[in-house]
């Protein structure tokens, strides 16, 4: 890659999910999304009064949510039937498809936690929804880094996380000994970004605070990181995503209609355990088995909807 790495540094924007604060990196105005990454959070760290975060029961379309957990527990239950406590060091991948609702609730008081959206390709947004748990991921080292694979392939070890196309994102935890240097290597034919999640982090020689993402177009082959002791960080990355998208509150489609009709149903299916609504099966599947009540979608009544290359 040449000299100048070209570095895009953008602002998150603050947030609060279920009783949590979060720093929301993906989508914004000058980045909707990194490869088929569409959504990224970072969330926390923090530790919220009682109950801890709690979010009801809400619906997906056309896309997959990511969780990577790093301090805390958080109790995943789904319209499939799925109940799964997610801990730290482990993946949680749901794909919605056609629909699917879940809700989200924390065990312990404390979470830290990046949670990501994959946006499926036409090919495949209209798949059947299914929920898998990877407690158990490849593990690496670079430099004075600790690597987790969360997804795709890096350093020659694949993720089992199932996906659609072709991505990677990787946690890297710094050694306590001393501060830690290396050189990422990337795929030059995938566009990437790096979010600090803790600590002091540097790249490419510039500081990168917790409340900043910095992107790194196609092209580059690699990227300089220094970090205090203790410091993490995400890279993701993938292969740019040439398929248009609209993304919506909890929905990832092409059309505003299709937007309108996923938010109809919500609403309909939500506000009743019926087995069917008007003769029909439920497009999100039976209620989510949560104490939470279900969460309405907003209107999209006058909301211009920007779709995204």
């Amino acid at each position: 890659m040449s000299e100048s790495k070209n570095l895009q540094r953008l602002p998150t924007r603050i947030a609060d999910v279920g009783g949590i604060p979060i720093h929301r990196a993906i989508p914004q105005k000058a980045l909707r999304k990194v490869g088929a990454w569409c959504f990224l959070d970072h969330a926390g760290p923090a530790e919220p009064p009682p109950p801890g975060m709690q979010v009801g029961p809400h619906p997906h379309i056309g896309l997959q949510t990511f969780t990577w957990m790093i301090k805390g527990e958080v109790l995943h239950r789904d319209s499939l039937g799925n109940e799964q406590i997610i801990r730290p060091g482990q993946v949680n991948l749901m794909t919605a498809g056609r629909g699917i609702a879940h809700s989200e609730e924390s065990q312990m008081a404390h979470v830290h936690a990046a949670q990501l959206w994959i946006a499926l390709p036409d090919s495949h947004r209209h798949i059947e929804p299914r929920f898998q748990h990877y407690p158990e991921l490849p593990k690496s080292q670079v430099g004075d880094y600790d690597v987790t694979v969360l997804a795709g392939e890096s350093l020659g070890l694949t993720a089992p996380a199932e996906v659609h196309t072709p991505l990677m994102a990787v946690d890297l935890l710094a050694h306590q000994a001393s501060p830690a240097r290396a050189s990422y290597p990337l795929r030059a034919d995938f566009e990437h970004a790096v979010m600090s999640l803790s600590g002091h982090v540097l790249v490419e020689g510039e500081h990168l605070p917790e409340q900043e993402l910095i992107y790194l177009p196609a092209g580059t082959e690699a990227v300089n990181l220094e970090c205090a002791p203790g410091s993490r960080l995400l890279i993701i990355g993938g292969e740019p995503m040439d398929e248009a998208i609209l993304l919506w509150w909890n929905f990832v489609g092409r059309t505003t209609e299709e937007m309108q009709q996923a938010r109809d149903q919500w609403e309909a299916e939500a506000a009743t355990d019926a087995s069917t609504i008007n003769g029909a099966a439920r497009r999100f599947g039976p209620p989510v088995a949560s104490p939470l009540k279900s969460l309405h979608a907003p209107s999209l009544e006058g909301v211009s909807l920007r779709a995204s290359k």
